[in-house]
C-alpha cells in the first residue's frame, strides 16, 4: 500500500507541475505582473486560480465525506477555522515573499527542476524558513 501511495503522489506531483508550467504560474514575471495591480496588471492568473478552485471545490466536498482515500490511506483534513495572529503573520510573510520573488513554493520546486536561475536560492530560503518556523512552533505555543 505504501508503494502505491508513493507512486500516486509522484504522478499527481508531475501533473501538478505540468499544470503550473502550462498555466504560466511557474513564470515569476507573469506572477509579478498579476500582483502589480497598480501598474501593468495582467489578470490571466485569476482565470487559472478560478479554474483551480472549480476543480478543487468538488474534490474537497467529496473528500470530507470519506474516511479513506481511494488507495485506502486515512484522510486527515484540518478542521481548524480560527483566523488568529499566527495565521495572519504567516500569510503576510508568505505573501511578501511571493510578491518580492514572484515565486510560490510549488512553482519554486518546478523551477528548480528546470534549473532556473534564482530557484536554488528560493528553495534554499524556503527550506530554511520552514525549518525555522517548525523550531519556533515547537519552542512556544504562540510563535508570534
Amino acid at each position: 500500500m505504501r508503494n502505491l501511495a508513493v507512486i500516486t503522489s509522484f504522478a499527481f506531483g508531475l501533473i501538478f507541475g505540468d499544470g503550473l508550467v502550462i498555466s504560466g504560474m511557474a513564470d515569476p514575471d507573469l506572477v509579478k505582473a498579476f500582483l502589480d495591480v497598480a501598474g501593468a496588471w495582467n489578470p490571466a492568473l485569476a482565470l487559472v486560480m478560478g479554474g483551480a478552485i472549480l476543480v478543487a471545490a468538488p474534490a474537497f466536498w467529496l473528500t470530507r465525506r470519506r474516511n479513506l482515500s481511494l488507495i485506502g490511506s486515512p484522510i486527515r483534513l484540518s478542521e481548524t477555522q480560527i483566523i488568529d495572529r499566527k495565521l495572519l503573520t504567516g500569510a503576510a510573510i508568505f505573501g511578501t515573499g511571493w510578491g518580492l520573488s514572484g515565486i510560490c513554493p510549488g512553482p519554486g520546486i518546478v523551477l528548480l527542476g528546470f534549473g532556473a536561475r534564482g530557484a536554488v536560492i528560493f528553495v534554499f530560503a524556503l527550506t530554511i524558513g520552514v525549518h525555522l518556523a517548525g523550531r519556533f512552533a515547537k519552542s512556544s505555543n504562540t510563535f508570534i
